[in-house]
């Protein structure tokens, strides 16, 4: 089976699905939205380094909808309130597509009210289901870490801490607009919802936590933060820019998911732009710890196939090949919202086109 594939946005995540798209048998490209107007107009193989498509990028959305296409890959970039993409997604899903999110939406079942019955009311509209895909939020938590606990007759706690180094980034409004690096550690307080990073990132591990609780059968009581930032050592020199003595070189975010009173669910990700404050100076992308009866540990990391010498990451590649994997789940799902289900593994029939 062919998929019809429309990808939404092309920064460094969204160009490397793009990449995967055209270069996978079992799908094809039928469309590309980009937001910025040198890239409209121009055709997806151009974009993303790749022989022509015939696929011509565009800013028009009702270009968009007037594609038939199984899925829509959303990509757009992280932007404070979490929810600030939901106009784009609740058009896509009332005009018929299926779509996979990088960025959220793991269980905006979550939420009552308004939200939530917008999103529900577009997939039944448009007989359409949203479900999201991704690293961290996504496979760490959500699969791999709930997977694990199915070693344990008893269940204390599960962390799940993700490591990322952040100097090779280089879009400095991302950098220290989006992600508050540079800060005054001062002035700011992380655990302010309404301080710019919190408010792009707390409802979107809040739906992590609560993804995680519903495949663990938890009920949860609500949701704490803890976050940290912490002042640069030195004057640093990072792809982004320069980020001076005392300003934000580290944020750890930490999200506890308390059930019964007692923290049970624990995210914590560290975002460093050097490693002076790090518990060890090369940590691996994520350490996973449950507590019960046996305890588990795991240590992941990610690398490259041998050869590869493209400035692409292994993150990067992981991200698309999660949406890859979950673009079949997704299509044949009922209409709505939908949790990730804890596996969804490289397709062998798929890959043999």
């Amino acid at each position: 089976m062919t998929y019809r594939v429309i990808q939404w946005a092309t920064g460094a995540m969204g160009k490397t699905c793009l990449r995967a798209i055209i270069d996978h048998p079992a799908m094809e490209l039928v469309g590309l939205y980009v937001y910025g107007e040198a890239k409209a107009g121009r055709d997806a193989g151009d974009i993303a380094r790749r022989p022509t498509t015939g696929v011509v990028a565009t800013r028009n959305v009702d270009e968009i909808l007037a594609l038939d296409a199984d899925v829509v890959i959303h990509c757009a970039r992280l932007a404070p309130p979490y929810g600030s993409h939901d106009a784009e997604i609740l058009r896509l899903l009332a005009g018929g597509k299926n779509v996979i999110s990088i960025n959220g939406y793991s269980r905006p079942q979550h939420w009552t009210g308004p939200r939530r019955e917008a999103l529900e009311a577009a997939c039944a509209t448009g007989g359409s289901t949203l479900m999201a895909a991704g690293l961290n939020p996504g496979f760490a938590g959500e699969q791999l870490a709930v997977v694990a606990s199915g070693l344990c007759s008893e269940l204390d706690q599960i962390e799940v801490v993700e490591s990322v180094d952040c100097r090779a980034v280089r879009n400095p409004d991302y950098v220290f607009g989006i992600l508050g690096f540079g800060s005054d550690p001062g002035a700011v307080n992380p655990n302010d919802p309404d301080w710019g990073p919190a408010a792009a990132l707390n409802g979107m591990y809040a739906e992590v936590l609560s993804a995680m609780a519903e495949h663990l059968r938890l009920g949860l009581d609500r949701i704490d933060t803890e976050h940290q930032v912490f002042a640069a050592s030195e004057d640093l020199s990072v792809a982004a820019g320069p980020i001076a003595q005392g300003g934000v070189s580290h944020v750890n975010w930490r999200w506890i998911g308390i059930v019964a009173g007692r923290p049970k669910l624990v995210m914590s990700i560290h975002w460093y732009m050097e490693t002076a404050h790090l518990e060890e100076p090369d940590p691996p992308l994520w350490r996973i710890r449950i507590e019960g009866q046996p305890g588990v540990r795991l240590s992941v990391d990610m690398d490259k196939r041998d050869g590869d010498v493209t400035a692409t990451s292994a993150e990067q590649l992981g991200v698309a090949g999660t949406v890859i994997n979950a673009i079949p789940i997704v299509c044949a799902a009922a209409p709505g919202l939908m949790t990730r289900p804890l596996v969804t593994p490289f397709r062998g029939d798929l890959a043999l086109g």
